[in-house]
């Protein structure tokens, strides 16, 4: 697969060595996090860029409103993580995270770390709006 050409500042290799954290940039919330996380996902080898992106949706395989209701994280190998799942790769390559990322494994937390993510999500534009939170 191609890299994501458009992606690429001058200054960062285009295909990064993890892969891209792909985020909504219309969520004011979303993109404080990702802008506030970017030096550790840098130093795990990840990218981050908006899901509204040139050409992010056309590498992905969905259109526009599918694609926004999740965070999602490509792997430089292609593979696709998508809402909590994007969230435990990360925590799992942190070691401070990784006890999270344990507790977010375990049968009955894993359905209440989802159900969390899943309310978060549907939430978020309401979140960003009401808190005022500039981007």
């Amino acid at each position: 697969m191609a890299p994501f050409q458009a992606l690429a500042s001058e200054h960062l290799p285009v295909q990064p060595p993890t892969g891209w954290l792909l985020y909504d940039s219309d969520c004011a919330v979303c993109t404080r996090l990702a802008n506030f996380w970017i030096p550790t996902f840098v130093r795990l080898g990840l990218f981050v860029a908006p899901l509204q992106s040139p050409g992010v949706s056309e590498r992905i395989g969905l259109d526009q409103s599918e694609l926004l209701r999740d965070l999602r994280l490509l792997e430089s190998n292609g593979t696709l993580h998508s809402g909590p799942d994007a969230y435990r790769f990360v925590m799992r390559r942190l070691w401070w995270a990784y006890p999270l990322y344990l507790l977010s494994m375990i049968p009955g937390l894993h359905k209440l770390f989802d159900a969390a993510y899943r309310t978060f999500a549907r939430n978020r534009r309401m979140l960003s709006s009401s808190c005022g939170s500039p981007r």
